[in-house]
């Protein structure tokens, strides 16, 4: 079977022991009388296609465990979420659980009406999931979110190039001197870039932002202040990452505005999701590899953290008791790797990502995997803000200028710092 079936007695009554009220609320809806209709939960999310398909059938087994409960789940577009979101929390008629992006839960949580997950889920499994992740979902000392998804970037590249250059496939860069080299190489064997880069700003900013963090980390940098009330990243260590940046174009290692090179086959390697990996799985446009995302000699191992979330809107006693046990039960272990096996997606859990259990089947059925869940440890978040959106977009048309050679490193990174703190300033 792909999903376990168990449910030990009595786990809704322990998952949401938070105080007398609650604690009656949830054993109603535990042990109905004869009769009694089940306590509906509504989840939105905006998952297709395989991640659709299993989480209806994990809904469905919970469902079958439950007449107590009916759990129902819809799918909302991605590009509606937010706005349908809205309109809902004004017409009062919020679903029970939103998972979305993580980077939305600020603006969510905005909208008020957010549980306290601290309060309703066992704090065994809040301790088990990655505190990067957890540590997106807190705020203001509340847990209004937890994991329910994640994913990671990692170098990505493509062992056919590897080897026409006379590279070892087997042998991929870890440093940053490494990947100016390997690219280079590529680039003089078979007149194909050898790593792409995300370097326009584009409608969100966020493509650029997003791979240009993990750079930031790894050099020791941060990119907004321990309270985001102001840019962190106009340091040397940001200077370095921007100039890591500007090198890899001027060597023409990575041509200015050309992402999606490597993807189409056409370029060396590039700094990927582990989506990716279940993309192509099954029908590889070309032989590829992955290794942990390179870092400066005198650096830090980082990667940057996506994925979503779940959250729950507090309609009603029962109904917060319900969605509570049913989100325990999917961060459980068997459903954490039973989801993750199936949509190729990272584990939350510590204890899974670092199981042997999951693990070996990593290691059986898609090894390239094994890097992306390694760097989970060295993962982090993107800053906690609600202006997060238009502090990337600020950040990113700034940094552009610098990559696209119309400005200094140092001035890009002056005005880039300057427009973020205009965004936070404005709130």
């Amino acid at each position: 079977m792909l999903f376990s079936t168990a449910h030990p007695a009595g786990r809704l009554v322990a998952a949401a022991a938070v105080g007398s009220a609650f604690m009656l609320a949830l054993a109603g809806c535990s042990s109905p009388s004869e009769g009694t209709s089940p306590t509906e939960v509504t989840i939105w999310h905006y998952w297709d296609g395989t991640n659709a398909d299993t989480f209806d059938a994990m809904v469905a087994e919970y469902n079958d465990a439950h007449p107590d409960v009916k759990i129902s789940a819809s799918n909302v577009p991605n590009a509606d979420f937010l706005t349908k979101l809205r309109a809902s929390a004004t017409s009062r008629t919020l679903p029970d659980i939103a998972i979305g992006d993580l980077i939305w839960v600020p603006q969510i949580e905005q909208m008020g009406g957010l549980a306290d997950l601290s309060k309703t889920l066992p704090s065994s499994t809040l301790a088990d999931i990655n505190p990067a992740l957890t540590s997106f979902g807190n705020i203001g000392g509340a847990q209004v979110s937890v994991p329910v998804s994640a994913n990671n970037l990692a170098y990505m590249y493509n062992k056919t190039l590897f080897t026409e250059a006379g590279l070892d496939p087997e042998n991929p860069p870890t440093t940053w001197d490494d990947l100016i080299s390997t690219g280079r190489t590529i680039l003089e064997k078979t007149g194909k870039p050898g790593y792409d880069l995300f370097t326009q700003a584009g409608d969100s900013g966020e493509g650029l932002t997003w791979n240009f963090q993990v750079n930031l980390w790894q050099a020791g940098g941060e990119f907004l202040n321990d309270d985001n009330s102001a840019a962190a990243f106009n340091t040397p260590e940001g200077a370095e990452a921007v100039q890591f940046w500007v090198d890899l174009i001027d060597s023409g290692v990575s041509p200015y505005a050309k992402w999606g090179e490597f993807e189409k086959g056409q370029g060396g390697s590039a700094q990927e999701g582990s989506w990716m990996v279940g993309i192509w799985a099954a029908d590889p446009p070309f032989e590829f590899g992955v290794a942990k995302a390179p870092y400066p000699t005198d650096g830090h191992a980082a990667t940057n953290l996506g994925g979503e979330q779940a959250m729950i809107f507090d309609n009603s006693d029962k109904e917060t008791a319900a969605a509570s046990d049913f989100l325990a039960w999917f961060l459980e272990p068997d459903q954490v790797t039973a989801w993750s096996e199936k949509t190729g997606m990272l584990p939350v859990l510590s204890s899974v990502a670092t199981g042997t259990d999951y693990l070996d089947w990593v290691d059986s059925t898609e090894p390239r995997l094994r890097p992306f869940v390694e760097q989970m440890a060295d993962a982090h978040a993107r800053p906690n803000t609600p202006l997060y959106p238009q502090i990337s977009l600020a950040f990113a048309t700034e940094i552009e200028k610098a990559l696209a050679g119309e400005t200094s490193v140092s001035e890009a990174l002056d005005k880039a710092e300057a427009a973020v703190n205009a965004v936070i300033d404005k709130g």
